[in-house]
């Protein structure tokens, strides 16, 4: 799987993790976060490869899901990104200002 596919899912997990039910949540933390095999959680969890093949794939059809509908990742990342253009600008622009940098350090610091 691609790295930016890992990351991808590990981004909806960190929004939409706790909406699925805990054995989702297990399956996809185990898969994505402690990069187990298929064999190795089918061995732990006492189930079939395909068992777990397919809750996997089902989890993240859930987590892209809730994405297309509440896009709240992509909401998030664009904020980000925002808001480093601002501090870019406000650095570039404003870089004696020292109250202004400061609350652009402290809007940093809080996300």
């Amino acid at each position: 799987m691609p790295i930016e596919d890992r990351i991808e899912i590990n981004s909806l997990f960190d929004f939409y993790g706790p909406l699925l039910t805990e054995k989702q949540q297990d399956y996809l933390r185990l898969y994505y976060q402690q990069d187990y095999s298929l064999g190795e959680i089918a061995d732990d969890l006492a189930v079939s490869r395909q068992a777990v093949y397919d809750n996997i794939k089902r989890s993240e059809k859930i987590l892209k899901d809730y994405e297309q509908t509440l896009h709240l990742v992509a909401d998030f990342q664009a904020r980000e990104q925002e808001l480093d253009k601002l501090a870019s600008y406000v650095k570039e622009h404003y870089g004696q200002d020292q109250q202004l940098q400061e609350f652009i350090d402290k809007i940093s610091l809080e996300r």
